[in-house]
C-alpha cells in the first residue's frame, strides 16, 4: 500500500514514509492509494470478533508489510486497552463513549497507535531522533504526550492557544516532563496549527530537527479512528436499524475516519458533521463555496477550527463530487446557547452528563430526526470532567475527578510562552 499526497506535487510513499514524513513535501496530506472493502462475511458475524480481531481486520491493507503481523496485533492490543461503550439515552439515540483511555479523549486511539508505530520503526535507529511537532485546541494535546510518552527516539513539542484550552486539558500536556515539552502560545488554535504547518516547509529548521506531525494530518493517527465505528456497529447490528452517525468536527479527522470506515463496507446511512458557530463545512454544503475563516471561541473549545485540514480527504473520498458528498454527509452548526440548553436536556430527560462537545453531536442528531428517521449514535469524545469550567456551572453539579485526572490535576506546570514564528524556531533549535 502507497500514499499520495493529495496536492499530487510528490512522489508516492510507503504507510512507514508517511507516518515518520506527516506531511508530503507539497504541503499536501497523504491518502492511500486504494480502499478495498472487507467481505461481507465480516459485517455478518462481526459480533464473535473481539476488538482487537476487528481493528487489525480494518488496518492491515493500509500499514500492508510494512509492520509484521505479530507486532501490528500487538500495537493494537497496546493501542485498545479500554472500552468502548455504547449507552442508549432516548429511543432511537445512544452515545459512542470514547472517553476511557489513560486521557480520557478519542484521541487517545490514534496517538497511542501512531506512538507504538514509530517505538517499531525507530527500534532499529535509536541514533535517529525524531521531533512531533504538533498543535492542540485541547485533548490532541494531552493524547500525544500521554501516547509519546518515554518513546524512544522522539520529542514531542506540542504548541496550544493560551487561555483556550480547559485547565485539565492544560494540565495533561504540561505536566509530564521527559520527552515531552509544551510552549504555550499567545494566540488562537489557527495561529498554533499555522505555524506547525510553517515549520513543515522550513528547510533550514529541517537541517537542526526531523520533524512530523501527530495531529489528525498523519496517517497513523488519522486511520485508527475507524476502528470505533466498527465497535460501535458491532454493539447495534442487533437493532436492524440504519445507523447513523453525528461526530462532533473541528479538524475533520474523527468523522473522515468514519467515512473510510464507511468506504471498507460498514454500514452507515449518514454522517453528520456536527460543529459549533465555526460552520465552515455547514454553509459549504449550503452555498458550496468553502470559505475559512479565523476561527471563534465557544465552550466547545476543541471544535474552534476555521479551516479544517481534514476536509479535502473527504472530498477526495468522493472523488470531488458535492452531489455524492451531500448524499452521504449531513452538516449542522449550533450556538453555545443551544449546546448549554441540551446539556441540561439530556441531564433531565436521561440522567445523562455530556461534555459541550457531546452535546452538539446530540443536537446535529436530534435536527437530522427532524425529517429523518435511523439509530442515531453521537460520538461522546471526551469526559465531561475535561470542561469543569463549562460543565459544573450549567448543571449546577460538582464532578468528581476519575483516577486518571487525579495522577496529574496537581502536578507542576511547565510551558515556554511564544508569540512569533521565529521564537518557535529558536526553540527547536535550542
Amino acid at each position: 500500500m502507497n500514499f499520495y499526497s493529495l496536492n499530487k506535487k510528490a512522489p508516492n510513499v510507503s504507510f512507514k514514509d508517511a507516518v515518520i514524513k506527516g506531511l508530503a513535501p507539497d504541503k499536501g496530506l497523504y491518502f492511500p492509494e486504494s480502499i478495498t472493502a472487507l467481505e461481507k462475511d465480516f459485517f455478518n458475524h462481526i459480533e464473535y470478533f473481539s476488538n482487537n480481531e476487528i481493528a487489525f481486520e480494518v488496518i492491515k491493507q493500509f500499514v500492508a508489510d510494512e509492520i509484521p503481523e505479530k507486532e501490528l496485533k500487538e500495537i493494537i492490543a497496546e493501542t485498545l486497552s479500554f472500552e468502548f461503550p455504547v449507552v442508549e439515552l432516548e429511543e432511537n439515540i445512544s452515545t459512542l463513549e470514547l472517553f476511557h483511555g489513560p486521557t480520557m479523549a478519542f484521541k487517545d486511539v490514534g496517538a497511542r497507535f501512531m506512538a507504538r508505530c514509530f517505538g517499531y520503526f525507530n527500534k532499529e535507529k535509536t541514533d535517529t531522533q525524531v521531533t512531533v511537532l504538533v498543535a492542540t485546541s485541547g485533548d490532541t494535546g494531552g493524547a500525544v504526550a500521554s501516547g509519546f510518552l518515554g518513546v524512544e527516539g522522539v520529542d514531542v513539542v506540542i504548541l496550544y492557544p493560551s487561555g483556550k484550552v480547559s485547565d485539565v486539558q492544560e494540565k495533561q500536556l504540561t505536566t509530564l516532563g521527559k520527552n515531552i515539552k509544551a510552549l504555550e502560545v499567545n494566540g488562537t488554535f489557527d495561529d498554533c496549527q499555522a505555524m506547525v504547518k510553517k515549520a513543515f516547509l522550513d528547510e533550514d529548521l529541517k537541517s537542526y530537527r526531523n520533524l512530523t506531525s501527530a495531529n489528525s494530518i498523519n496517517v497513523a493517527r488519522w486511520l485508527p479512528q475507524m476502528f470505533y465505528f466498527f465497535f460501535a456497529y458491532k454493539q447495534l447490528k442487533s437493532k436492524h436499524k440504519d445507523l447513523v452517525f453525528s461526530v462532533p468536527s473541528g479538524n475533520f479527522g474523527n468523522i473522515c475516519a468514519g467515512i473510510m470506515a464507511q468506504q471498507l463496507g460498514l454500514p452507515v446511512k449518514q454522517f453528520i458533521a456536527s460543529t459549533n458557530v465555526n460552520d465552515i463545512v455547514p454553509e459549504y454544503l449550503k452555498t458550496g463555496i468553502y470559505s475559512p475563516k479565523p476561527s471563534k471561541q465557544t465552550i466547545s473549545n476543541a471544535m474552534d477550527v476555521g479551516d479544517p485540514s481534514n476536509f479535502i480527504r473527504i472530498q477526495e473520498i468522493y472523488k470531488n463530487n458535492d452531489t455524492t458528498l451531500k448524499q452521504h454527509l449531513s452538516s449542522y452548526s449550533f450556538t453555545d446557547k443551544e449546546t448549554k440548553e441540551a446539556m441540561v436536556k439530556i441531564k433531565e430527560t436521561s440522567n445523562y452528563i455530556t461534555d459541550p462537545h457531546g452535546a452538539v453531536g446530540y443536537l446535529g442528531l436530534k435536527e437530522y430526526f427532524k425529517e429523518n428517521e435511523g439509530q442515531g449514535v453521537f460520538l461522546e469524545t471526551a469526559h465531561p470532567v475535561k470542561f469543569l469550567d463549562v460543565v459544573e456551572p450549567v448543571l449546577g453539579e460538582t464532578i468528581e475527578y476519575p483516577q486518571q485526572i487525579k495522577e496529574v490535576i496537581h502536578k507542576e506546570k511547565h510551558a515556554e510562552v511564544i508569540s512569533t514564528y521565529s521564537e518557535l524556531v529558536s526553540f527547536l533549535k535550542k
